[in-house]
């Protein structure tokens, strides 16, 4: 699903996407109100309301490296992340083919083209009847300013599982980290629960927090993941 973002000072991705659709005649684009329920259509996202032109994409095999380099600052500098040594280009590029296969994996760029994050969701347990429910995970560079890229990019992600067949969404974050809480919390995840001293990084116990978002769901049998 190609995915675009625009610079505008409204943050409301519908907002947005309303203008979309109602300049859509003065860009020459033809489309049928069928198509406008197409996945294969952009998903319009707000990035910043500084006007710092984004993009948000599907990942590619070619931004492995450009991923390997944002998170190992996570792994080596922090206890963000819970590895201990960075995944190279290569197995990066695994890890990107793989969530591209069954879920989802998105990559912000800046103004000048170049990776600044990226987000990814995968497999919350291998067990069947999980198979409606992910766990989600965002990087974006380390020290980078905030412009709603972030946000812009995470609500892409859980718009795209979403269309998938996603119902459920589930994150992990090593206490404290009052960042990706706050991030969670304004995308509607709630609490479910923390893990103490469930890991050992840099000198010390960490305790990981667990959040959740349920997307509703009308009676009966979910529709299958595709």
């Amino acid at each position: 699903m190609p995915i675009i973002a625009l610079d505008t000072p409204d943050n409301s991705a519908r907002a947005l996407a309303e203008r979309f659709w109602s300049t859509l005649a003065d860009w020459s684009v033809a489309a049928s109100d069928a198509d406008k329920g197409s996945d294969m259509l952009p998903t319009i996202v707000a990035a910043s309301v500084t006007m710092v032109a984004m993009v948000i994409r599907e990942a590619t095999e070619a931004d492995a490296t450009a991923c390997a380099e944002i998170y190992a600052p996570y792994v080596t500098d922090t206890v963000i992340s819970f590895e201990t040594e960075p995944p190279n280009p290569d197995e990066m590029a695994e890890r990107i083919a793989k969530a591209q296969r069954a879920h989802a994996w998105l990559v912000l760029e800046d103004d000048e083209g170049r990776v600044a994050g990226y987000a990814y969701g995968g497999s919350f347990s291998g067990r069947p009847s999980y198979r409606w429910s992910c766990e989600v995970s965002i990087y974006l560079e380390l020290g980078r300013r905030r412009t709603g890229g972030g946000r812009a990019l995470y609500q892409a992600l859980l718009d795209t599982l979403a269309a998938r067949g996603f119902r459920n969404f589930c994150a992990g974050m090593v206490l404290p980290n009052d960042a990706s809480a706050g991030l969670h919390r304004a995308l509607g995840f709630e609490p479910v629960g923390t893990y103490r001293r469930i890991g050992y990084k840099h000198g010390a116990w960490r305790d990981v927090a667990w959040v959740q978002l349920c997307l509703p769901e009308p009676d009966g049998v979910p529709v299958e993941p595709r």
